[in-house]
């Protein structure tokens, strides 16, 4: 057994592919190979000698297997080698030329809007876009028969017949983290809150889903005097121009009392929006002194807190600002007119360096 040990496992140790292998396992623990005929010969021994040669026959087979298995992954190893060796491919060169990514007009206005009320005080404040019909109309003093609660202009979550919980829309607006903010933190307060929001409307300048930013400030000794001073120093920073002037308009939201629209004086000459001088006058934004009954939803004591809310929408001034003609195109998917108005991916806007570049 010591001879036949000795002389397979030189002969595998000096195998020089796997069909050497193959054939060397043939002659040593193949049917008719040495070990295999060595251990038939075991039924002729008495059981004294069965005893001692067994397991020494089935140590060297597990020997001789073992190192043919050993054998036969380092050939393979080495094969595997050798074909990366000369298979190599140098993945570092460029297969095309590789465009950078741009930011999407919507992002880029939401950051700039941020960075300006950020500059005057204002927080973030965020909330679910599925929202209860209490947060999005009951707690903003919103009644019943209102309009904006009809299913022609509101998205109604399904509820199964029979099904008795309060029903559940597509926020209409942001002014429901309004309510949310001033619950967790109480007064003084001052967020803005933007993001998505839903009405079943579909033209040049409408979608159903498209993007607002509602701000909120509440304090003991807040007026509209405030307000208007907020609101002109926005314009003014975001369209980057010096001077404006706004004109507020009487009007009527179920959210605020006294409620006004803003518009902003311009002018269209050659087709070209310009902010802050013309004789012409364009709606932005609706305002107004935060109703009583919204304090009270907020938990927030009317008698001795009051203070202003203003909503924007965000695809309607980043038309403006940056001369987009349809509102539909922000959501179709075009890479064409992403890279026409998509901004580079380090344009951070700061008021510092410069908001829009």
């Amino acid at each position: 057994m010591d001879d036949l040990r000795d002389k397979y496992l030189g002969l595998i140790a000096d195998a020089a592919d796997e069909a050497a292998l193959e054939e060397l396992r043939v002659q040593a623990v193949g049917k008719k190979g040495e070990v295999s005929l060595q251990m038939r010969e075991l039924g002729k021994m008495s059981p004294e000698e069965r005893q001692v040669a067994g397991p020494k026959l089935n140590a060297l087979k597990d020997e001789i297997n073992s190192a043919l298995a050993a054998k036969k992954a380092a050939l393979e190893d080495a094969a595997l080698d050798e074909r990366l060796r000369t298979e190599w491919l140098d993945v570092t060169l460029p297969g095309r030329p590789r465009r950078a990514g741009t930011i999407h007009p919507i992002s880029q206005v939401s950051e700039e809007v941020t960075a300006i009320f950020a500059d005057m005080g204002f927080s973030v404040a965020e909330g679910p876009q599925i929202e209860s019909d209490w947060y999005n109309f009951d707690a903003l003093n919103i009644p019943s028969h209102h309009p904006a609660r009809a299913e022609m202009d509101t998205f109604y979550t399904h509820r199964e017949e029979g099904d008795n919980r309060p029903p559940h829309v597509l926020r209409t607006h942001t002014s429901p983290v309004q309510i949310r903010a001033m619950q967790a933190q109480g007064a003084p307060i001052r967020v803005i809150a933007p993001g998505r929001v839903y009405r079943a409307d579909y033209d040049q300048t409408h979608t159903p889903m498209f993007h607002q930013v509602e701000g909120l400030a509440i304090d003991r000794d807040i007026s509209m005097a405030n307000l208007k001073w907020c609101l002109e120093e926005f314009v003014k920073a975001f369209f980057e121009v010096d001077n404006v002037e706004l004109r507020f308009r009487a009007s009527h939201f179920p959210f605020t009392e006294p409620s006004a629209e803003v518009d902003i004086r311009c002018s269209w000459e050659g087709g070209t929006l310009k902010i802050g001088e013309g004789d012409d006058w364009l709606e932005i934004l609706g305002s107004g002194m935060v109703h009583p009954k919204v304090l009270e939803a907020g938990n927030i004591d009317p008698a001795e807190w009051q203070g202003f809310a203003f909503g924007v929408g965000i695809d309607r001034i980043a038309m403006l600002k940056y001369g987009i003609p349809d509102l539909r195109a922000f959501f179709d998917s075009d890479l064409r007119w992403l890279r026409h108005y998509g901004f580079a991916g380090l344009d951070v806007p700061t008021l510092h360096g410069g908001l829009s570049r």
